[in-house]
């Protein structure tokens, strides 16, 4: 066997088992970046055979062919054409194909294998089709095309045990098949050759689409899922935020005692220290809400979700193919527009791109749990609701209702008045697989701390440096941060921010805002003044805010609520934009629409709210 790495690509249809297969190979060994030119993820990962050969697998995106209506399936088709720099040769093409569905699966087969590339067929999901009564002569498929075919369980433990043996004995060939005038004729022809009995539908699956495809229960079931999921990122996360928080006061405290020197302490523990206790502190949110996605994508659910809300989101401009992206914009904002790429449509991807940062990402809640703490009463309404929690829910409605309306804006005054059905497959509803959950959750938190944890860290210790420089005078009066860069820039902006009710220390937070929203409860206690840990601080921070005289009104509180729902996301957020969109043009919409909407509505919150609680 030769020493030189095995260069393998999985390529199938989505919903075929491909990324399970790919997880059950190369476990932790996995790395992923873009594609050299454009923003599509190239995902691969390592593993070693029986005999000690390494494999390099590579994961394409999934598709229903090569002729590609996406970035993702241009990729693909890329690849298996051999015209993607870094990617012209590969030893073999394994085809992943659903064994519960394979006239469906026969159409990107037959044409992978017209391209007389070295290929070997997995007949994957063997054992669910099994339990269905299909059956099926794998041999027949192999001698149809001339290619081996091996028969795979990808989610279980020694389900790819055929697998490695045929790659340990290099059983891929180039397929001798040739195809006729008439596509769809092959597809009949091999079908009827290879499935000699077949079950046409799956009771289990009939019965939960019964349920969960109900234009009524199916609604309401979403809409308990989505309650349970939000409410188990906030409770679930909670003790392991406090954890966190907890050790990173402590490693300041303790840091902090060996260092003498003023400036550099602050540096080390306010910057350094304090800024990575920013970026970690969220981690939990974001792992548990990507625990909750994948669960619900593994299940086979989430495909019927946005099948189930096609038709509302399509009145508002959008594809039912958003309510992924947007779901996962609860979490972050960048993963979000990242996976729009799922879009086919540039318009509807455009327009999801452009209101995904109205949704209540996990950064603002630090933001939204400090205003309402200080300037909305802890007291239960009609004895049943929290009336601070009704208030966080109105936040979470508000973004989304905007973002309907918005699109529904967007939509009347496109040039393109042509409109695209949702066309997708519903698979079968599964167990989710704990492996491939755990290493989807552990990749996700790998790339947010990567993407967003340094541009985070970064600003806070420029935060630092504006507030502390340049030193106040012997004979000062004012506080040291009246005299800083920061103090300087917040009394310039004041004027500008006075109409919606803004004193000049929220015009200091709001500069590292834009940033990383999860720095503007820490950059409101630098501005203060204020010591001690994450939780004292924001304590001291809701007495100091919602005393009289603080400068802050309850109209102040309430406009800074608005203004959070609409401003930009982060810096990180702008930059996935334009990655993904490849135009600044898109970067400058995006931002003054949602700098001019948050205005706006802050403006008239503040107005308003100034007359009623005067």
């Amino acid at each position: 066997m030769s020493n030189e790495v095995l260069r393998i690509a999985l390529v199938g249809n989505p919903n075929c088992g491909k990324t399970s297969l790919f997880n059950h190979l190369t476990g932790t060994k996995q790395k992923v970046a873009n594609y050299a030119g454009v923003t599509v993820e190239r995902k691969e990962g390592l593993f070693n055979l029986p005999s000690g050969q390494t494999v390099r697998v590579l994961d394409l995106p999934g598709t229903y062919s090569l002729d590609a209506a996406s970035p993702d399936e241009a990729i693909t088709r890329d690849v298996c054409q051999g015209v993607v720099k870094g990617e012209e040769y590969q030893d073999a093409f394994l085809c992943i194909v659903d064994a519960t569905n394979l006239k469906l699966h026969l159409n990107l087969l037959l044409e992978v294998a017209a391209l007389k590339r070295p290929m070997l067929i997995v007949l994957n999901m063997m054992d669910e089709a099994r339990r269905r009564g299909i059956q099926l002569n794998p041999e027949a498929l192999s001698q149809a095309l001339g290619v081996p075919v091996v028969e795979t369980v990808a989610v279980k433990q020694g389900g790819v045990t055929h697998l490695l043996k045929s790659l340990e004995q290099q059983q891929f060939r180039i397929s001798s098949f040739e195809p006729s005038a008439d596509l769809r004729e092959d597809i009949n022809h091999i079908f009827t050759q290879t499935v000699t009995s077949a079950v046409n539908d799956d009771k289990r699956t009939t019965f939960l689409d019964s349920i969960f495809l109900h234009p009524v229960f199916g609604l309401l079931t979403l809409a308990i899922l989505m309650f349970i999921v939000f409410q188990a990122v906030f409770a679930w996360a909670a003790p392991f935020m406090d954890g966190i928080e907890t050790f990173f006061s402590w490693l300041g405290e303790s840091v902090g005692e060996y260092i003498s020197q003023p400036l550099l302490q602050s540096l080390v523990v306010d910057g350094i220290i304090a800024g990575a206790g920013g970026v970690v502190v969220f981690l939990p949110q974001i792992l548990i809400l990507f625990f909750f996605i994948l669960v619900l994508e593994e299940s086979g659910y989430l495909p019927r979700a946005a099948f189930l809300l096609d038709k509302l989101m399509f009145k508002a401009g959008l594809s039912g193919r958003a309510f992924i992206p947007l779901l996962s914009s609860f979490a972050c904002a960048i993963p979000g527009i990242m996976a729009t790429r799922t879009i086919s449509d540039p318009r509807d991807r455009f327009t999801t791109i452009l209101v995904a940062p109205l949704m209540t990402c996990s950064a603002r809640l630090p933001v939204y749990a400090l205003l309402i703490s200080a300037f909305i009463p802890q007291k239960m309404i009609a004895g049943v609701f929290n009336l601070q929690g009704l208030v966080l829910f109105a936040l979470y409605m508000a973004g989304i209702v905007s973002a309907l309306i918005i699109s529904y804006i967007i939509k009347l005054f496109r040039k393109d008045k042509s409109e695209h059905s949702l066309l997708m497959e519903l698979p079968s509803y599964r167990i989710p697989d704990a492996r491939n959950i755990l290493l989807g959750v552990y990749e996700r938190g790998k790339i947010f701390m990567k993407r967003v944890g340094g541009i985070i860290f970064a600003l806070s210790v420029l935060l630092w440096f504006l507030c502390t420089f340049p030193q106040p005078p012997e004979n000062a009066t004012l506080p040291d941060i009246d005299y800083s860069f920061a103090g300087m820039l917040g009394h310039l902006m004041q004027p500008l921010f006075a109409p919606i009710g803004f004193p000049w220390q929220i015009c200091v937070a709001l500069i590292p805002a834009m940033a990383a929203r999860e720095v503007v409860v820490a950059a409101l206690g630098t501005v203060y003044a204020l010591s001690g840990d994450e939780d004292a601080q924001a304590q001291s921070l809701a007495s100091l805010i919602s005393s009289p005289d603080s400068g802050w009104s309850l109209a102040t509180g309430l406009a800074l609520l608005v203004w959070f729902i609409y401003a930009p996301h982060c810096l990180a957020t702008l930059a996935t934009v334009r990655r993904e969109t490849g135009s600044w043009k898109s970067v400058i919409i995006m931002t003054l629409y949602l700098f001019g909407l948050a205005y706006i509505m802050a403006f008239f919150t503040y107005q308003i709210a100034s007359r009623m609680f005067a």
